[in-house]
């Protein structure tokens, strides 16, 4: 007998040679029609793999990530078998599952695939899947392996087994289709009922430009048409929120070749909004203690030689910036930082001074590829919301947890309630990757877990996304889409103080390295803005719109009163302004709701007479008349509903 450990602690014994699709049976038969797949300590296995010792079992369906992944793995296989079909000597490299379904990359000789391929291959896909072969592994030697694929003249396949073990080495057999492959998939073939090929591009093997030009099919399946034709239509909704589109559209941002790709140019209505969010964080910031600093846009390069960004991300970098003096070199800047760590040093301190918290809207800038450049999700130039705190190490646990606070209420102020915290601990098994000793390292991670465990935040651990010089607690943000974006991120570093030699006199008189907190609750304006632009639709919250109010006169002749309703709210800081166009009223509004204007006010002889305005409100219509102070009060109310005022 074996003893299995299910995710609930519960300990239940079974026969040696038991599957996961035995144990899922035992517990109910409606948990065994959905396993697909399942992890044994901590390894991915098939529901048919036998189990032969005592270990902690997890089941994985279709709703989770572990079940999603063998179920678009394997999905990759049927695509391969499926594009040999209609190509024959087409050579297979690799079909790994993504975030959302599959890619198989395929060498195609001369032959080509194009969009009007799509169909007879989704065609083709379900049909062999109909047949619900199951998924079986094989061990291979290694010898017979490379025969096998030497045989076919697949040279990258050859090539990935030339770098395997000999022992190691298992292919993965179905209907009459094989292939290399680790494992983890899903018991048959039969369970995928759709496909859908999303695209074709261009790839090259093994990422590197300087081999061969791959054709990648890019794929996702469902095990049902219903969840396909559902995550089809919300991607139709990304289009309507791509906050390329939407920026375009609401004229808040532009791009020039001229400037150069991926450095975004605010337009006013764009600057003015992330100007209004750069004040909203002042505001808490000033509440919480900061103090507003400001740094150059580039750093001598002996500067991030210091800090070690040079050494981690130098030669990836925009280069050096020579001067007419020699041996004289500066960088634009790729961290605030090591500057914050010079602000410091400007002045000895008393652990009676500390913390210190200094913070900055500052720009910095990083040599993403062409390719990697995406609106302002990717750019080679951006603000952080960028702080740094300095503090004492008995401090370091309430500072922390201050700034979780501050992290909240802006995600709160803004509509964010669904997320999740991601703290990101090193690789132990690469330590050459960070800075700074095991010790320390230790000592930052656990700070960072115990405060996140005493705010009561649902976190995951994930090991070997920390920066190099220090653990972090990441913010996974859920959009109004469902998709999951990395914002917020709060770190623990003692390895920067300790590289600029930053110290403070104790109690006992002695000098002391003091811990220091890196934090951004936005993250970068850039990239929280594009995330709040697809969150809403360019529905931003009231308080944040370029344009609160737009006044729609029915005619010229009521332009004075006009005039003096665009007067009252102005005065009332409501932003407002007038459609002063000879159109039709109908016309007028039409236009209103495309720009996402929050109200119309429509003014005409009885509103003039009675000294109101009729309003309507983007997306619900006719809201009724009001006298422009009970608007005005409307404004307010609604307004002091989703910013309330932050409490250290």
């Amino acid at each position: 007998m074996i003893k299995v450990t299910l995710p609930d602690g519960s300990i239940k014994e079974f026969e040696s040679n038991s599957t996961p699709f035995d144990v899922a049976r035992s517990i109910s038969e409606g948990l065994a029609r959905n396993i697909i797949s399942a992890s044994y300590n901590g390894l991915t296995i098939e529901t048919t793999t036998a189990l032969t010792s005592d270990g902690a079992l997890v089941l994985h369906t279709f709703n989770d990530d572990e079940g999603k992944k063998a179920f678009w793995h394997s999905s990759a296989h049927v695509l391969a078998e499926t594009i040999l079909e209609f190509y024959p000597k087409a050579k297979l490299t690799i079909g790994p599952a993504i975030e959302n379904g599959f890619y198989y990359d395929l060498d195609l000789g001369d032959d080509v695939i194009s969009e009007k391929d799509f169909q007879q291959i989704e065609k083709k896909f379900l049909e062999l899947a109909r047949g619900k072969h199951e998924f079986k592994m094989r061990s291979v030697s290694k010898a017979d392996a490379l025969s096998l694929y030497k045989e076919e003249n697949n040279p990258y396949k050859v090539e990935l087994i030339d770098g395997l073990t000999d022992g190691d080495i298992t292919f993965c057999d179905h209907n009459n289709f094989t292939d290399l492959c680790r494992g983890g998939h899903i018991p048959n073939t039969g369970i995928i009922k759709a496909i859908k090929i999303m695209n074709v591009a261009g790839a090259y093997w093994r990422g590197d430009e300087k081999n061969n030009q791959l054709t990648r099919l890019y794929g996702i399946s469902f095990p049902k048409q219903k969840m396909l034709t559902e995550y089809l239509e919300l991607l139709e909704e990304a289009k309507k929120r791509d906050h390329r589109k939407l920026g375009r559209e609401l004229e808040l941002f532009t791009f020039s070749q001229r400037v150069g790709a991926g450095l975004p140019l605010w337009l006013p209505k764009g600057a003015a909004l992330r100007g209004r969010l750069e004040d909203f964080l002042k505001v808490a910031q000033k509440k919480a203690g900061y103090e507003m600093v400001m740094t150059p846009h580039i750093g001598q390069k002996e500067l991030y030689v210091t800090s070690g960004h040079y050494e981690k991300y130098g030669e990836d970098s925009f280069q050096a910036i020579k001067t007419p003096k020699m041996d004289e070199e500066f960088l634009l800047k790729p961290m605030n930082c090591p500057h914050h760590c010079e602000v410091y040093n400007f002045k000895p301190y008393s652990y009676k001074d500390l913390p210190k918290r200094f913070a900055e809207f500052g720009t910095v800038y990083r040599y993403e590829q062409s390719g990697e450049l995406h609106g302002l999700t990717r750019v080679r130039g951006f603000t952080q919301d960028d702080a740094h705190i300095f503090c004492t190490p008995e401090q370091l646990d309430e500072e922390f947890k201050n700034v979780i606070d501050l992290v909240l209420y802006v995600f709160g102020s803004l509509g964010f309630e669904d997320f999740t915290a991601q703290v990101s601990i090193r690789d132990k098994n690469n330590p050459d990757k960070y800075i700074g000793d095991t010790k320390t390292w230790d000592i930052a991670e656990n700070a960072i877990i115990s405060a996140a465990s005493d705010k009561g935040l649902k976190y995951v651990i994930e090991e070997g996304e920390a920066a190099f010089y220090g653990p972090k607690l990441d913010f996974m943000v859920k959009d109004a889409l469902g998709r999951s974006w990395q914002l917020g991120t709060i770190q623990v570093d003692y390895n920067l103080p300790e590289r600029f030699d930053l110290t403070y006199k104790g109690r006992d008189n002695q000098l002391h390295r003091p811990v220091m907190i890196h934090r951004a609750p936005f993250g970068s304006m850039e990239r929280f803005i594009a995330v709040l632009l697809e969150h809403t639709g360019g529905n931003f919250p009231l308080w944040l719109m370029p344009e609160q109010v737009i006044i729609l006169p029915i005619s010229d002749k009521y332009q004075i009163y006009t005039e003096k309703v665009l007067h009252l709210l102005e005065n009332s800081e409501i932003r407002a302004l007038v459609d002063n166009r000879s159109e039709k009223t109908g016309r007028k509004i039409r236009d209103a709701e495309v720009s996402k204007i929050p109200f119309m006010l429509i003014v005409g002889e009885k509103e003039e007479k009675d000294g109101t305005v009729s309003v309507r409100r983007h997306g619900e219509g006719d809201k009724g008349t009001y006298s422009i102070k009970d608007f005005i009060a409307l404004m307010n109310t609604e307004i002091e509903k989703t910013v309330i005022p932050f409490h250290n």
